[in-house]
């Protein structure tokens, strides 16, 4: 009898572990943004910490699929990124609602993924026109227009793109991971 009751309550145990376990991952897979509406257009505004899957899964940013879609990359600008840019990390701050960052970073995000770039080194916030995340993300990062993104080795930055590019996206990044390679 003893001993049914310890499998009993070493059952009980691991059912509550479980749950636990399951409530704890439901907890950390909630999303870190709030969504709202755009008072000018009604557009969906993502406004904290997001990531690129988080993008392509709202249907209403048909622009992030079409911008993936049939963006054609630089090819030289891509081979070089691919082996230079794991050394760097990219941080990206983005309106959902603007016009410039619906255009650049689907372009990026493209690049960013023919290039093998690990996602975790890659960090996005959606703003709202204030360019507020909700954080202090927009302060520490002096966010005046987006999309900003900036290229960071370990703690430095080595430079950022901020509303549009010179030639286009992949080239401006190998640019500046070029230009602190001769400088450093």
């Amino acid at each position: 009898m003893n001993f049914r009751k310890l499998i009993i309550y070493q059952m009980k145990a691991l059912l509550i572990a479980g749950l636990s376990l399951l409530c704890s991952l439901q907890t950390i897979a909630q999303k870190q943004y709030v969504v709202s509406k755009d008072d000018q257009t009604g557009a969906t505004i993502f406004k904290g910490p997001i990531n690129f899957d988080d993008l392509s899964s709202d249907p209403s940013f048909t622009w992030y699929a079409k911008g993936m879609s049939t963006y054609t990359p630089d090819s030289d600008a891509v081979h070089y990124l691919r082996k230079e840019l794991p050394a760097f990390t990219v941080v990206i701050l983005m309106g959902t609602w603007c016009d410039d960052s619906q255009l650049l970073i689907p372009r990026l995000s493209k690049v960013l993924d023919l290039c093998g770039f690990p996602k975790n080194k890659t960090i996005l916030y959606g703003v709202d026109r204030a360019k507020e995340t909700g954080g202090m993300e927009s302060r520490i990062y002096e966010v005046k227009k987006v999309p900003t993104i900036i290229l960071y080795k370990g703690n430095r930055e080595v430079g950022r793109i901020v509303e549009s590019v010179k030639r286009n996206i992949e080239s401006d990044l190998a640019q500046m991971i070029e230009l602190d390679n001769t400088h450093n």
